[in-house]
Formats: structure tokens, sequence, C-alpha cells
């Protein structure tokens, strides 16, 4: 399940490019306090600000600025919307004016999303963390066990699932952003996820690859 936030400032503010803790921020507020998806495997996934304005000191919100919010579990969309009908705030100057919701789609057997926000790839490789991106030759296998050991966490069936870059998009960037002082890049490519109908409706809501939880791998 989706909700779609209208955002809406109380003045001319701009955020800056990493904004993106912010966002954490406030999901976990509107999740409550000591929430169980805090600092576990992510099971939802969120977009970073859409239809925004960019200037040399950051990014400013225009009257369709918007920002969406999946989760796996229907019941964690209820307490985010409870959580914003208490206190709409994303920060002081910033709030959600508007909640729309988005029901699951009819997917297929083989979809093609475009992502919201970079694909994150991580593993520690000889006691280092290292990322990894669409060029590298094992990024079909490692966003297909990320996404298989989320399956398993919601007691979902994993087989038959894979999840790849699509080799045919022809304008694959790289782009990241900095949370708690760690630098975090990841892929801008639309994926091609394969498998049943609800293990591709569960990817689109908990994201593909590393880090859903603080703002990469959202689906479109």
């Amino acid at each position: 399940m989706r909700i779609i936030l209208k955002l809406k400032t109380k003045g001319r503010i701009t955020l800056p490019y990493n904004y993106q803790s912010i966002l954490v921020s406030a999901l976990h507020k509107w999740l409550g306090k000591d929430n169980a998806e805090h600092e576990s495997v992510s099971l939802y996934s969120f977009s970073w600000i859409r239809e925004t304005k960019s200037n040399e000191r950051g990014i400013t919100l225009t009257p369709n600025s918007h920002w969406f919010i999946n989760a796996h579990d229907p019941e964690v969309i209820k307490r985010i919307i409870a959580g914003i009908q208490s206190d709409n705030l994303v920060t002081n100057e910033v709030f959600a004016n508007e909640i729309h919701i988005q029901s699951n789609p009819e997917f297929g057997t083989k979809e093609r999303f475009s992502v919201a926000n970079p694909v994150f790839i991580k593993r520690r490789v000889n006691d280092e963390i290292k990322f990894f991106f669409k060029e590298d030759p094992d990024s079909e296998k490692l966003l297909t066990e990320t996404l298989v050991t989320k399956l398993k966490k919601a007691g979902l069936p994993s087989d038959g699932i894979k999840v790849s870059f699509d080799d045919e998009y022809p304008a694959v960037k790289h782009k990241g952003f900095t949370y708690k002082n760690i630098f975090n890049k990841g892929t801008i490519c639309p994926v091609i996820i394969e498998g049943s109908p609800e293990q591709i409706t569960f990817a689109w809501n908990v994201g593909v690859g590393n880090s859903t939880g603080i703002g990469f791998g959202a689906l479109i």
C-alpha cells in the first residue's frame, strides 16, 4: 500500500540537498517511539521529495511537491496516517497538507519499474563495506539476494524471484547522499523484476536493494 503526501511550506524555504535524514525522522515520528521498524530489515520504502526546484543551496518546494511512502503491512501505513493526523510536520517549515491512499496495483509475472531514488547495493568484503553498481557483474545476484531476504522475513515464498537492472536503459546515473556522516551511493536505472504477482507486489512496496528505510530503492 502507498500513501502520497502533498507537501506545503509555511514560507519560502530551502532544504539542503542532503535532506533525506529529515524524511527518516518524520517517518519514525509518525510510526511512534521505539517502533519495531526502526533499525530492522525494512519492509517499507519511500521516495525523495518529488516535483521540486533546485538552486545552489538546495531544493525548494513547488505547488506539486509530494512524497510517497510504501509498506508491505497495511497496518504500518495506518499508523503513519494516524501519526500525520496528530502532527503533520515534516520539519518546522514543511508539512503534509493532503494524504492520498493508493492501493496495490495488479501486476503480472514480469514488470519494469522506474526508481524514485538510487538503488543502493552494499556488502562487506574483506572487512570493508563495498558499494556495487549496475556495471558490476554481481549486481543482479545481490539485488535478488536482498529481496529474497525480505520475502523470507515477511513469510512469503522466495523461489523464482529475480531482480535486475534494465540493460537497455541509455541514461544510467550514479547518485548518493550523506546519512549520519556516511556517504552512500547508488544507481539510478529502471529495474526488471520477475516472479509471482504477489512477489512483485511485495517488491513494489518494500523497494529493491539495501537501505530502503533511509531513502534508497523505492519503485514507481
